[in-house]
């Protein structure tokens, strides 16, 4: 027997002609010769994929539907629906000796459980990543049904069954969903080469050359996967690939998602899921040698969202789920070899899951690699001033601990003698009762089995993991007397390096995240300031992609970011053994660290022409952050609107202002320059009129006007009389004028759009 799985991604809008086609075409290979199964089954990750599963007598029944009408007309039905390429999977139900396999697990999951299942099937996903011989997997389901199947691909048979005959599996792997597989039905194949295509069966050692992408982004970590999901909102064709097999474990450092991160996650539609899934840190607590210091609320009022707490494979998952939603899927098991670069564009060679390699073309490359990038390597970037490794190991755990203590509160207890720092313990809250992950010094036995040499930085697979003892120890040092610790879920011992880049590009190459600048983990600065760098590298590269950026647009990726990274890195190893404290002003301390302020002030990107200097004063300046405002109104909406219900979307945002004193001419004028500037833009400008209460309304078909009903955009912008601000895709002040400078702006969206027509 011989199975066949044909997987489609449909374009947006199409899903339910796919459905319709795959159906169709079901019932018609049903009469064929040898035909013994035809199922469709969809993707539980990505609501526009689907599988088409065949199974036939043997070969020669495959080739036949292959070379048939059926196959045919099947695949001219769906090529117009879909995007991406087709992808075939032809496998056969029996010994196959040591080749490539895949497992079928078919299993029943009831509706009103789905939700405790992919809860812990995400869990599983994690586990699964350091099983030898494991390499990715599916999750499949049949429509109008409960039945599930995890699809697996596995290096051979003899990994697969020495995995599955260790009884402890089903614990230390399955553990999560082991509710689910007391009734399964599980199915073994051999990967075999396609005898329906023309194409000769590959040795794993040939390369296969070329597959095309627009962006090739390497690493599918948090800034990867940020780049991956922005390019795809734009339309723009990329490749994500990671060298991991599957998503990371619950080793992960990254817990602390920042407001301004939150703010990005509403833009990209995830952040109603990651509230679900974390647990707001409501503010923080500092103790030296036992003594309360300093306790602070993070409850601040004005800010867009909280500080949130999720660890970081947990926003890998939503990251990952929204990018399939765009009908992109992560890579895994491929790694960059190497590549080279040309006028035109870039060739990299990466190693695929089967031993053999691929030619990959694209137009840019993104390395978001991580702290040991290969993309950096390649590039021969440097660290400026060399990197820096703290000579400590530190211990990581998830820990259950019992205390008196407040609930949401980062903890940070200190040990000082004669004025320096000798003991250190972190506790970041967990969702879950009195769960913490927590950060100290690794016992000095740790250090002693290195052998005094300078140990890699992050995680050791060398070292054993700390005891609950150790876990314990550290409390008992530092942390109020009687606290208890138990259930260590997990834990491991890393080092900590700092240092930044020289540069973030070098041609069509960029870096970004921990390929570009490493952090020690105070303040949680490293996640958020690679999803920082993501956002705003993104918008400007799809822009470079359609052929209408200015050709120093991708110049300011680095002279935006470089800074930012460089004053974040020498701020988090300045607080990293200290108590953490500007005690001149801790609420602009905590909004500096939750990116709050983040400006990009001295951009050659921002610009202002105001005639009165105190004009615009009180608003945001060129290359701040643009504040949300409500009480916004807007004629035949029902209800307030909010200033991002404008900003909203992937394009430029152009907010001009007017009050009372601004005549018929003038805003005819402003609609004039509105409808001039999105023509210069290419269309990928949204204009608005924003009008102060008392102001006429005028009779204009375009730019949509909108009423400033409680006067909140004009006290926190500043704005009187007539005024413009143009927000950025990424939220920040491009440019601004009072009154309307329209040669102005037009010189300003040069900068940006010099290649548009």
């Amino acid at each position: 027997m011989i199975r066949t799985m044909l997987r489609l991604t449909a374009r947006p809008g199409c899903e339910s002609v796919v459905e319709a086609a795959c159906r169709t075409v079901a019932g018609q290979i049903a009469g064929l010769a040898g035909s013994l199964r035809q199922d469709l089954l969809r993707d539980a990750d990505d609501p526009r994929g689907f599988v088409m599963v065949t199974e036939w007598t043997g070969e020669a029944a495959l080739r036949r539907y292959a070379a048939g009408p059926v196959a045919t007309r099947f695949a001219e039905a769906v090529r117009p629906l879909c995007v991406g390429a087709r992808h075939q999977r032809v496998m056969r139900e029996a010994p196959g000796g040591g080749s490539t396999i895949y497992v079928d697990v078919e299993l029943t999951v009831p509706a009103d459980r789905r939700a405790e299942f992919r809860r812990g099937y995400a869990e599983v996903l994690a586990r699964m990543a350091a099983v030898p011989g494991y390499l990715r997997e599916e999750l499949l389901y049949e429509p109008g049904t409960d039945v599930h199947h995890i699809f697996a691909e596995w290096r051979g048979e003899a990994e697969f069954h020495r995995w599955i005959g260790n009884p402890a599996h089903a614990q230390e792997e399955a553990g999560p969903i082991a509710p689910f597989l007391l009734d399964i039905r599980r199915r073994l194949f051999h990967a075999v080469a396609d005898p329906g295509s023309s194409r000769e069966a590959r040795t794993g050692r040939e390369a296969d050359v070329h597959r095309t992408t627009d962006v090739l982004v390497v690493g599918a970590g948090p800034t990867g996967l940020t780049a991956a999901v922005e390019l795809a909102r734009r339309g723009v064709e990329c490749r994500v690939i990671d060298k991991l097999a599957a998503p990371a474990g619950q080793a992960d450092k990254a817990i602390g998602v920042h407001c301004r991160t939150m703010e990005l996650w509403e833009e990209q539609g995830i952040v109603r899921e990651a509230m679900d899934a974390g647990i707001w840190l409501t503010g923080n607590m500092v103790f030296v040698n036992g003594v309360e210091t300093h306790r602070m609320s993070w409850e601040l009022p004005g800010l867009p969202y909280a500080h949130l707490g999720l660890p970081q494979y947990e926003t890998e998952r939503l990251l990952t789920q929204r990018l399939a939603t765009l009908g992109v899927r992560p890579q895994r098991g491929v790694e960059l070899v190497s590549f080279t670069q040309d006028d035109d564009g870039v060739s990299a060679v990466v190693a695929t899951p089967d031993g053999g390699t691929e030619t990959v073309r694209a137009k840019y490359v993104i390395g978001c690699d991580g702290a040991h990038s290969r993309v950096r390597e390649l590039l021969g970037l440097t660290f400026s001033g060399g990197l820096g490794r703290f000579p400590q190991l530190f211990m990581l755990g998830d820990v259950d601990v019992d205390w008196d203590m407040p609930d949401g509160h980062l903890l940070r207890f200190l040990h000082e003698t004669d004025g320096r720092m000798d003991g250190m313990l972190v506790c970041v809250p967990l969702r879950g009762e009195r769960r913490y992950r927590i950060a100290t010094l690794a016992p000095p036995r740790f250090f002693a089995q290195t052998g005094g040499q300078d140990a890699p930085p992050g995680f050791s697979e060398e070292l054993a993991e700390p005891t609950p003892a150790d876990v314990q120890a550290a409390l008992d040092h530092l942390a109020p007397p009687g606290t208890r610790a138990s259930n260590l879920r997990w834990s491991s011992v890393f080092r900590i390096s700092h240092g930044i880049v020289d540069r973030y590009r070098d041609g069509r190459v960029f870096v970004a995240g921990d390929a570009a600048h490493l952090h020690p983990p105070a303040g949680g600065q490293g996640m958020n300031t690679g999803i920082q760098d993501a956002w705003n590298l993104a918008w400007k590269l799809a822009l470079a992609v359609r052929g209408v950026a200015a050709p120093g647009l991708l110049d300011s990726y680095e002279t935006e970011r470089r800074p930012e990274g460089e004053e974040i890195v020498g701020r988090a190893v300045r607080m990293a053994f200290t108590d953490e404290l500007d005690r001149a002003d801790l609420e602009r301390q905590f909004l500096q660290e939750m990116s709050m302020l983040l400006s990009y002030a001295g951009s050659p990107l921002v610009g202002e022409s105001v005639a009165d200097p105190d004009a615009l004063r009180a608003g945001p300046g060129p290359g701040d952050r643009a504040p949300d405002v409500a009480g916004l109104r807007r004629h035949g909406v029902g209800h307030p609107l909010r200033l991002r219900d404008l900003t909203r979307g992937t394009g430029h945002t152009l907010l001009v202002y007017a009050d009372a004193t601004a005549d018929e001419k003038a805003l005819t004028a402003a609609a004039e320059l509105c409808a001039d500037v999105q023509r210069q833009a290419s269309g990928e400008l949204d204009a608005y009129l924003l009008l102060s209460p008392d102001a006429r309304a005028p009779r204009l078909l375009a730019p949509p006007a909108v009423v400033d009903a409680d006067g909140a955009f004009r006290a926190t912008y500043g704005a009187a009389g007539t005024a413009l601000y143009l927000i950025r895709p990424d939220g920040h002040v491009g440019y601004r004028s009072q009154p309307v400078d329209g040669d102005g702006l037009r010189k300003h969206l040069h900068l940006v759009f010099g290649g548009a027509r």
